[in-house]
This record gives structure tokens, C-alpha cells and sequence, in this order.
């Protein structure tokens, strides 16, 4: 009995390492990414790193918390969180209280401190999500009694989140709900109906905004528009074609030095793959692979519904945001403000991803 404790209560190493390696590579291209930025406009190269320091300390310290708790808790939080988070969003609309940046209300500030609201968002809809289709099983196929409560709830966050305005996030969500929504037993037709009812609004808000329909030209042939919109794009491709195999080496990027805009926090992967080269991101991508393979191995062999579908929401919500960040900064995608989990600068990305990590590692303690 107490070996079988003992193994319940264990440390899935095939997570953990991995997340920690990211931690420590993504603490270090930040600082070289960040440090002449930091040296100019604050007078401290190490401002980024020592507060993403604090970032991780703090996600870890919150993430073997989370692995610690009974994953059956997060299931009395549900509605509470989705309340908090609901209110929040609420209070980013609220003139004086949400902080401006580039016309889009985002985030709040507590002190020296931002908080982006949406990311809260995400981690609720999660709980929220598992819970739900956990209780409703089998009904879950019938449009009225399993998708249509969950597409208001969903779809409720996902209005506030693009009036910010923040299109790339809200359709992140809608992808990760499809995604939600075909684990748990929803009919392709129906998958396809949202789809087609979903993709004109989609459309809409991009053809309705001058901003989104550059972005979306400059995404099909940037060299139109080199100086414009096809600028960060550009300078993402000459970093990553001039990595090469092995890499400039560690601190000797020339597009961090104000050629690549956001180098420290959306584009980051293109300075790692100009300071590391293919080996390095190669690396990158391998430990993302191993966290993301191990976290659906995990929701396959959870003790029970709700666990899985929690282990799988998480997971696939953590890999998504990977995906499309990688996609984005090498051009496979339109350019979208969205960080890469665990090695982008910023602090509400970073801990409520390292939660959702720890309640993961929390799930395969208890397979």
C-alpha cells in the first residue's frame, strides 16, 4: 500500500524536465534578446531577465502547488473562476482601468505589474470545459443539450476578448473549443455547422479593420509592403536564414538590435533560431513535442472522465498557442501578439501556464 503511495504521489519527469529546460533556454535567449532593448530604454540590461525570473520562480513555486492539490478541487472552482474572469474582462472596458497599448485594452495594472485578463480566460474555460463534458457524457452529441450551453459560455468570453480587440486569441479559442468538442463526442456536421455559421465573423472583423486586412496581404507576399506591414515578417525570415545549421552563437543576433520588433516576446523563437540555429530550434521544438505527447498520454490513462478531459484541454490549449506562434514567426501564418509559453517575456502567460502544467502533473501522479 504505501509503495503504491508512493508511486501515486510521483513527479512525471517526462513533463517536468522538459518544461524546466524551456524554462532555463527561454531565461537565457531572453536576456540576449532583451538586453540591449532593456540598456537603452531603462538603464538596466538585466530588467527583462530579472523580471522574468521572478516570473518562473513564482510559476513554479504556483505549479508544484497545483500538482500537490486533488485534481477533483478545480472542479468546485469552475464557476467561481469563470466569474472572476468574466468580471475582469468586464473591467478591461471600464475607462481609467484597462491599459491601453497600440489601441487595444488588453491588460490591467496593479502597481509595477500588468495582468492580461484573457489568459485567466483561457485556464477557466479549460476547468469549465472538462467539467461540463464530464457531466453531460453521452449528451454531448445532441447539439441543444451538449454543444449549445457550452457554445454561450464560450462564446460569450470570446466576444469580450475581440472587442479589446484580440482576433488572434479569439480564434485561438474557437479552434481549441472545436478541438474540445470532437474529443467529447460532437458530430463532424455539427463541428462543420459552427464552422460555417463562425467563419463570415471571423471574416468580418478582419475585412472591417484596415490593420488585419495589411497584416492578411503582408502574410500572402510580405515584399509588398517591406517597410509597412511586411517589416517584422521579413526580419523573422533573415533570422531564421541566418542561424543556418549551427547558429551565430549565443548573444550575437544583429535582428534583436531593433531590426525585428517584439524580438523578446512574440518573435523570440526567430532570434533563438538565429543564435542556435537548426539544432537549437530543433531542440525547442523536441521538448515542446515531449511535453505536449506526454500530456495526452496522460489524459488517455486518467482515473476518470473529467480528469481526462482536463489533462486534454490543457494540454491542447498549451500546444495550440505553441503551434501558432511557431507558424507565425516563420511566416506560415498571418503575424499575430501571441507568445511562445514558457520562453516568451511576460508574466500572466507564464504563470497561469506553469498551473496548468502543475494541475497536469497532478493528473499522471494519480494515473
Amino acid at each position: 500500500m504505501a509503495d503504491k503511495k508512493s508511486l501515486n504521489a510521483g513527479l512525471d519527469y517526462m513533463i517536468f524536465v522538459p518544461v524546466i529546460l524551456l524554462l532555463c533556454m527561454g531565461l537565457v535567449i531572453l536576456y540576449s534578446a532583451s538586453s540591449q532593448l532593456a540598456a537603452d530604454k531603462l538603464g538596466d540590461s538585466y530588467f527583462y531577465l530579472k523580471r522574468q525570473t521572478l516570473f518562473c520562480v513564482s510559476g513554479i513555486v504556483l505549479m508544484m502547488t497545483a500538482k500537490s492539490i486533488p485534481y477533483r478541487f478545480y472542479s468546485k472552482l469552475t464557476y467561481a473562476l469563470l466569474g472572476i474572469s468574466l468580471v475582469l474582462l468586464i473591467i478591461l472596458f471600464i475607462p481609467g482601468l484597462g491599459y491601453e497599448v497600440s489601441g487595444a485594452s488588453r491588460w490591467l495594472r496593479l502597481g509595477g505589474l500588468s495582468f492580461q485578463p484573457s489568459e485567466l480566460a483561457k485556464f477557466s474555460l479549460a476547468l469549465y470545459m472538462a467539467y461540463s463534458m464530464a457531466k453531460k457524457g453521452s449528451d454531448m452529441g445532441f447539439f441543444t443539450l451538449g454543444l449549445l450551453p457550452n457554445l454561450i459560455i464560450a462564446g460569450t468570453f470570446m466576444g469580450l476578448i475581440i472587442l479589446e480587440p484580440d482576433l488572434g486569441t479569439t480564434v485561438i479559442i474557437g479552434l481549441w473549443i472545436l478541438i474540445f468538442f470532437f474529443v467529447g463526442g460532437a458530430r463532424l456536421y455539427q463541428l462543420v455547422l459552427i464552422l460555417i455559421v463562425f467563419t463570415p465573423i471571423v471574416a468580418w472583423f478582419i475585412l472591417h479593420a484596415e490593420y488585419r486586412l495589411k497584416r492578411w496581404w503582408a502574410f500572402i507576399n510580405p515584399w509588398n509592403d517591406p517597410q509597412g506591414f511586411g517589416f517584422q515578417i521579413i526580419h523573422s525570415f533573415l533570422a531564421f536564414g541566418s542561424g543556418g545549421f549551427f547558429g551565430v552563437g549565443l548573444g550575437n543576433s544583429k535582428q534583436k538590435l531593433y531590426y525585428l520588433p517584439e524580438a523578446h516576446t512574440d518573435f523570440i523563437l526567430s532570434i533563438a533560431a538565429e543564435e542556435l540555429g537548426y539544432i537549437g530550434i530543433t531542440c525547442i521544438i523536441c521538448m515542446f513535442g515531449l511535453v505536449i505527447m506526454r500530456g495526452i498520454k496522460v489524459s488517455l490513462s486518467a482515473p476518470d472522465l473529467y480528469s481526462s478531459y482536463l489533462a486534454f484541454g490543457l494540454t491542447a490549449l498549451f500546444g495550440l498557442q505553441v503551434l501558432i506562434n511557431m507558424a507565425v514567426v516563420m511566416g506560415l501564418l498571418p503575424t499575430k501578439g501571441l507568445s511562445l509559453p514558457l520562453i516568451s517575456y511576460g508574466g500572466s502567460s507564464m504563470v497561469i501556464n506553469l498551473i496548468g502544467i502543475g494541475i497536469l502533473l497532478g493528473i499522471s501522479s494519480r494515473r
